[in-house]
């Protein structure tokens, strides 16, 4: 029996799939919008296809509303899941489309507005997603906050703290709070960071987080596997979301990406694919697993 290759005209090249222009110098202030990017991101909206593999799970995603989160919402309500989004009260306008995605996919969303270094904010948003949906089982733990550094003395202690409340706190607020609704065949996931394993000096303590979040993805793993929990993360490279130009880095972002094997920035569409495996019975050995999605660079 033979097998004819495949046309070209079917493989898609993945050093062109999206642009390798240089992104324009650009800056916001934290948390940033999408609609004052240039180029906008992609995530998803007319690309990705779901196939039900999500059916009737219920899902709360933090940082859902823009860049990573919001294509992991588009595509976990397009795979059938129920999906709420938390945001901070200025992302209001990103929730608001995101919403409209996931209203469009058939889904009725759940936009939960409010500040997660608060703890008694993470423990209502877990409440109120299990209440309005009947339960619990996808946990994607997605926000975070980081700023260029200048060195280590520069750091300012206020900044400081809401990076570690934001990324470390708020997963363990959230997780302390979802672990004891959650079934077995429940997934969580994290979303850790190229930086965790190659940290750059210039955000040292966004970098920090990031490794502590490895450590706390295996460690509860290795808990809740027994209980028939998994936990996963995935460990993203270079993307174009709001958190880049908000970074305080408008000189660095044309050469953004461009230090990647494939040569260029990842879109936050990119990722989608990676979420919805590790959240689908597809994955039902694994946990404690690292997903890199780095556009080539090594973990």
């Amino acid at each position: 029996m033979t097998y004819d290759r495949l046309s070209n005209d079917l493989l898609i090249d993945p050093t062109t799939k999206h642009t390798t222009d240089p992104f324009p110098r650009q800056e916001q202030e934290p948390p940033g919008l999408t609609e004052r990017m240039s180029p906008l991101p992609d995530h998803g909206e007319q690309s990705y296809r779901g196939n039900r593999r999500l059916e009737g799970r219920r899902a709360l995603i933090t940082g859902g509303d823009s860049g990573i989160g919001r294509a992991v919402a588009i595509a976990f309500a397009r795979e059938g899941a129920r999906v709420a989004i938390a945001f901070l009260p200025s992302e209001q306008e990103d929730a608001d489309e995101t919403a409209e995605w996931i209203s469009d996919a058939g889904s009725d969303p759940l936009l939960l507005s409010g500040d997660l270094r608060d703890e008694s904010h993470c423990k209502e948003l877990v409440a109120r997603t299990h209440q309005a949906f009947g339960g619990l089982d996808l946990l994607v733990l997605n926000a975070a906050h980081q700023r260029e550094r200048g060195g280590i003395s520069t750091i300012p202690t206020d900044d400081f703290e809401t990076v570690m409340r934001v990324n470390l706190f708020a997963p363990v607020f959230l997780a302390r709070a979802a672990v004891p609704l959650m079934d077995a065949g429940s997934s969580i996931i994290t979303t850790t960071s190229i930086q965790g394993f190659d940290p750059s000096s210039d955000l040292v303590d966004y970098a920090m987080t990031k490794a502590a979040l490895v450590a706390f993805t295996k460690a509860l793993a290795e808990e809740l596997g027994p209980r028939g929990i998994r936990v996963n993360a995935v460990a993203p490279g270079p993307i174009w979301t709001p958190l880049i130009p908000s970074t305080g880095w408008p000189d660095k972002l044309p050469e953004f990406g461009h230090n990647t094997p494939l040569g260029r920035a990842g879109q936050p569409a990119e990722l989608a694919g990676a979420y919805v495996y590790l959240a689908s019975d597809e994955a039902s050995y694994v946990s404690g697993a690292i997903l890199p999605v780095t556009g080539g660079r090594g973990l």
